[in-house]
């Protein structure tokens, strides 16, 4: 199932690789402040060394080879503009993942995010035959909450100290949805999305 390329026009969800290196540093650089308020952390830094990005990538891989996630480089007319990826897969009676995914500040706003958002969707759906996707947000990104306001996620309300957010525990809000509540998938939805791409 391992590597998987989605394209919707110019927007592709793509594996990263190694080659990526230089221009990945580059955007999360030129986009640390930007980013550094959503970032999660570790509770426990002192336990390990952050990986090199060929450790990053190598790790990225095996979680998608072993089927727990989708991690995509999310790219604009070629260019590496952020990331998507699909975490805590399982299948069984409960066929559900996540979407959570960052853009550099030049890439907001212009539709790409939920254009990939769907994208991802719809294959988790149509493809590996999941029920349910949630997306959980910082109730202060309102980037964020946009895109799932544009694609019709069900907000399912407020998670209490979710994740480890620079380095404190922070509320998430959970929205979701599932197969049956869109039929037709989320791509029709986001093509229909007013878009600066």
């Amino acid at each position: 199932m391992w590597p998987v390329r989605l394209t919707e026009g110019e927007v592709v969800l793509r594996p990263l690789r190694h080659r990526d290196s230089a221009e990945w540093a580059r955007l999360r650089a030129a986009n640390g402040a930007w980013l550094a308020p959503w970032e999660a952390t570790s509770p426990r830094p002192w336990v390990s060394r952050p990986p090199t990005f060929p450790e990053y990538v190598r790790d990225l891989n095996r979680q998608a080879r072993s089927g727990s996630a989708l991690p995509f480089a999310i790219t604009w007319r070629g260019a590496i503009v952020g990331q998507l990826t699909v975490s805590g897969i399982v299948l069984g009676s409960l066929c559900s993942a996540s979407v959570g995914y960052w853009v550099g500040r030049d890439a907001a706003g212009r539709g790409i995010t939920p254009l990939a958002v769907a994208m991802a969707s719809d294959y988790c759906w149509f493809v590996l035959g999941l029920h349910r996707i949630e997306v959980n947000i910082r109730p202060e990104n309102a980037a964020s909450l946009r895109v799932v306001e544009k694609l019709g996620f069900r907000d399912e309300g407020v998670r209490v100290r979710y994740l480890h957010i620079q380095g404190d525990w922070a509320d998430h809000r959970t929205f979701a949805l599932t197969v049956e509540e869109v039929p037709g998938g989320l791509l029709p939805r986001a093509r229909q999305l007013p878009s600066r791409l």
